[in-house]
């Protein structure tokens, strides 16, 4: 997954903010993946990203909320992939197309960030804090899907069935990394790229099809 702050629009001064947000983000992440939240305070986080409290508690109102820009990095690249699939391209090939690429990170620096989300989502069940912020990612991807998939599915698709398109993308990526993310680090097992476009294959077969009577 790409680092979002390495093609973040606007001014100057916002590339500066999502950059702090995403670093911020690494030191949360790691805090927690190495001591579990209920060790770590916000003040631990600030002081990993080498910055001071108040300036952490402009950026987050939560410590848990800090990890939101590691969950959500690979989103926005995912999405602008996504919306630019030719037209000639049938909507699950290029759900499959594109999760394949979101997933697939080469250099270090993309297999260290998905390691990280790895790591983390370790830490995310039972800690309910932890829990709503990855579910809120989840449904904000999933609205950001419906718009993408309703411009290249057409004006004339059904709503529901772009809906449930939508639904066939995010949990798939979701279930990719999630199951990527219980793995045992030190037995090989699928990668979260054949895990999600077995997932897309499986929750888009019967989409598309004609209704039966």
């Amino acid at each position: 997954m790409a680092d979002p702050s390495a093609q973040a629009p606007g001014s100057l001064t916002e590339r500066r903010k999502a950059r702090t947000q995403v670093e911020i983000a690494h030191r949360a992440a790691e805090l927690f993946a190495a001591h579990g939240t209920g060790a770590v305070t916000a003040e631990d986080i600030a002081t990993s990203a080498g910055i001071g409290l108040r300036t952490f508690y402009r950026y987050f109102r939560t410590k848990e909320e800090a990890v939101t820009p590691l969950l959500s990095a690979g989103v926005t690249d995912w999405l602008r992939d996504l919306a630019a699939t030719p037209d000639d391209v049938p909507v699950a090939v290029a759900l499959e197309t594109s999760a394949r690429r979101a997933l697939s990170v080469p250099g270090p620096a993309g297999v260290d960030a998905l390691r990280l989300t790895r790591d983390l989502l370790r830490a995310v069940p039972g800690d309910p804090a932890l829990e709503s912020v990855w579910f809120r990612v989840v449904q904000e991807t999933e609205e950001a899907l419906v718009d993408v998939l309703g411009t290249l599915m057409g004006p004339d698709a059904d709503p529901l069935d772009v809906r449930m398109m939508a639904v066939a993308g995010n949990t798939a990526m979701r279930l990719a990394v999630a199951t990527w993310a219980g793995t045992d680090t030190d037995t090989p097992g699928p990668r979260p790229a054949d895990i999600a476009v077995r997932c897309i294959r499986t929750l888009t077969a019967g989409l598309g099809r004609p209704p039966t009577t």
